[in-house]
């Protein structure tokens, strides 16, 4: 993938508003032909492309003064989890600072009538994540309620956080989130497919939900009623084979039904906090490991080994979660010896013992 150039950018965004094309048609002639520019050359009748291009046009305009960036499904920068999808955007307008493929990256959402005990879930599960993985990017979609205070939480704990909007980026809706917008263009940013101009309509949510599980690996859902906009994002991310979890709730309570109906049906893992998350997802070893990294000076990043530490962290850098008489095998090290040889491993942050007996390379030295 590559940073896309303007001519293409330009074919793309045609495409996009092509009219009697619609979305899956253009999608899956964007990707059969490999970009916007190679589907208008091989298109026999272009007449219906002037009022598209003649719009695109207008929109790069709008958005070099603006700066806003466009994202090509083949810029390197576009959401690479989201690419994956079949229904994927042709185009996106971003506005930002946050990388969209970052190594970890999840959305929160819920009721917009979020109740105390809702926020509550949220400052808790965003604080201590916060503490389990620092580097995470947390996604909504900037509507009142959950959203919004998933992305508040996410600025205060100091998580970037990108809100996917139903409208183009020359508005915020709601209008009372304007600064909060605006710190996540400092710090995250705020993602739509809609070119300036597009009103922020009800179907226009139900599209942009697409985004919002599309570009997360996981989908958290904190409060639901019955039925809802965070369920429509649940269900497609379950449909583009993503995880899903849900925070109970008090039976009975109208914004529980909905995530107590998930988790009945095996819909939603269910969670309890941002440590049942972490374990989840497989997050908890990689992201000690990334914290190992991130408190250690580069001189302690590479600390004095002995030869047998050496000889271990070989072994383990080969074939990694081994047991200790497969190392003691392998580094012909006597088992007495190893134990301590281990243990001083485990002191530098280099080996974590886990469970089931087996040793793990916290990072390669």
């Amino acid at each position: 993938m590559q940073i896309t150039d303007n001519e293409e950018i330009l074919y793309s965004m045609a495409l996009s508003r092509l009219a009697g094309v619609s979305l899956p048609a253009a999608v899956q002639m964007y990707r059969e032909m490999g970009g916007g520019k190679a589907v208008y050359e091989q298109t026999r009748q272009r007449s219906p492309w002037d009022e598209a291009l003649q719009r695109a046009e207008a929109e790069r305009t709008f958005v070099e003064r603006n700066g806003i960036r466009v994202l090509t499904m083949n810029d390197r920068d576009y959401p690479a989890r989201l690419r994956e999808c079949p229904d994927a955007p042709i185009i996106l307008y971003y506005k930002g600072t946050a990388d969209l493929n970052r190594q970890r990256v999840i959305n929160i959402v819920g009721t917009r009538q979020c109740t105390s005990y809702g926020q509550d879930l949220i400052r808790r599960f965003v604080g201590d994540l916060r503490q389990l993985c620092p580097d995470v990017l947390i996604v909504s979609g900037l509507a009142y309620g959950v959203d919004i205070h998933a992305h508040r939480q996410a600025l205060e704990n100091g998580y970037e956080t990108v809100g996917v909007l139903a409208h183009g980026l020359d508005q915020i809706y709601p209008h009372h989130h304007r600064d909060t917008a605006a710190e996540m263009v400092r710090h995250g940013g705020l993602l739509t497919e809609y070119m300036s101009g597009t009103q922020a309509l009800p179907n226009n949510f139900r599209q942009r939900n697409r985004i919002v599980a599309g570009m997360s690996d996981a989908t958290i859902l904190i409060e639901s009623a019955y039925k809802g906009g965070g369920l429509i994002t649940c269900r497609i991310a379950q449909e583009y084979g993503r995880d899903v979890f849900a925070f109970p709730g008090a039976v009975g309570m109208p914004f529980s039904e909905g995530c107590n109906r998930m988790i009945r049906n095996n819909t939603a893992a269910l969670i309890t906090s941002a440590k049942d998350f972490v374990e989840a997802m497989g997050w908890n070893v990689r992201c000690e490991m990334d914290d190992v990294r991130g408190k250690m000076s580069e001189g302690e990043l590479f600390p004095e080994l002995t030869e047998e530490e050496k000889r271990v962290v070989a072994v383990l850098r080969k074939t990694n979660d081994l047991q200790m008489n497969f190392i003691s095998v392998q580094t012909n090290i006597a088992v007495g010896t190893l134990t301590a040889v281990l243990f001083q491993l485990e002191m530098k942050g280099i080996v974590r013992a886990m469970a089931g007996g087996t040793y793990h390379l916290m990072y390669d030295v």
